[in-house]
């Protein structure tokens, strides 16, 4: 017994000396509980993105336009509603990326959502506020309504499945403008400078701006809503894609404008304005999982790209046509 004694009493001393390892926190991972090291980092970071993005868009945007007292401006008349559909779009993925950003410092995921919701409406409600002052715009309802429904998509899916099967996403690809001129009794106006001075002519600039290039999409996890989905062969990132476009847009409410003489041009007629309906295949990024925690985080951050793949369109100009790869 002494000698039993002995050894257990040498064994709880080694304990206390050398304290069973803990397994370090990757930065990749999300933890269990509050890191007052990643809130601070990711508050200071998010205040310094949110600052810098304000005052970049002020001046680069707002500032050379002609500033008015703050007024509303109803706008659901204008591009065939696709800049609605980007602001529902736009809302929901700012929601979904603060609600990572949230659960990164260890918040709890309920907490998480509504920070996620909060940053989703802010960061819209702060472009909107802008707009108010602006003599060509105006404060919308229209655009608060579908930041809105955008984040109550996150929201929504969040609270009650606690994972998102339907992602919102975004993708561009080229509008092939005609090299044509509108005409205006003697007068005549080139139709790709027309859409250069409404979207701009840099990649960037175009993939922001250019409602005939850009498409936004809800992507739907098929495996998700399978009612026995562990059992199932069903790919798991497999997504059904629906997407909304539109083409032949020169103009807020219709296809005409007014150059520096004052003389109208109109292409409604040669060149109507039309809306496409698309059917398409995806990938859930965040289902595709690697043996690198940072891989599985790079493909998670570019979750709101739709990925190319075959698509089938229908617009209203009554085609229907098949792309082999669209994007």
């Amino acid at each position: 017994m002494p000698n039993q004694q002995v050894a257990q009493n040498r064994s709880l001393s080694e304990a206390e000396e050398n304290p069973p390892m803990t397994k370090e926190l990757s930065f990749w991972e999300f933890p269990d509980t509050l890191q007052p090291k990643r809130f601070w980092i990711s508050t200071a970071t998010g205040t310094g993105i949110y600052s810098g993005f304000s005052i970049g868009l002020w001046n680069s945007w707002y500032k050379n336009q002609d500033i008015s007292a703050f007024h509303l401006f109803n706008d659901m008349g204008e591009w065939n509603q696709y800049d609605k559909a980007g602001h529902f779009m736009t809302a929901y993925i700012e929601a979904y990326y603060g609600y990572r950003l949230a659960r990164w410092t260890g918040m709890d995921h309920k907490s998480s959502v509504w920070t996620g919701a909060g940053i989703g409406t802010g960061l819209q409600l702060t472009i909107e506020i802008m707009d108010g002052f602006s003599e060509k715009w105006g404060f919308s309802w229209g655009d608060i309504a579908f930041n809105e429904l955008g984040v109550a998509l996150f929201t929504i899916q969040a609270l009650t499945w606690e994972e998102q099967r339907i992602l919102m996403k975004y993708s561009t690809n080229n509008f092939n403008y005609p090299d044509d001129f509108a005409l205006s009794g003697n007068e005549r106006y080139y139709i790709p400078d027309r859409a250069a001075e409404l979207y701009g002519t840099l990649t960037l600039e175009t993939a922001l701006k250019d409602y005939n290039e850009q498409k936004t999409w809800a992507s739907v996890n098929v495996w998700s809503f399978l009612p026995e989905r562990e059992n199932s062969r069903f790919p798991k990132w497999l997504n059904v894609a629906v997407g909304y476009g539109v083409g032949n847009i020169y103009g807020g409410f219709d296809n005409s404008w007014t150059d520096e003489n004052g003389v109208v041009f109109n292409i409604d007629n040669e060149y109507p304005r039309y809306r496409q309906v698309l059917l398409s295949l995806d990938i859930d990024l965040t289902k595709v999982k690697t043996k690198s925690k940072f891989w599985n985080a790079i493909l998670t951050g570019f979750n709101w790209v739709k990925i190319p793949a075959p698509t089938l369109e229908w617009n209203t100009l009554g085609q229907v046509k098949f792309h082999p790869i669209y994007w």
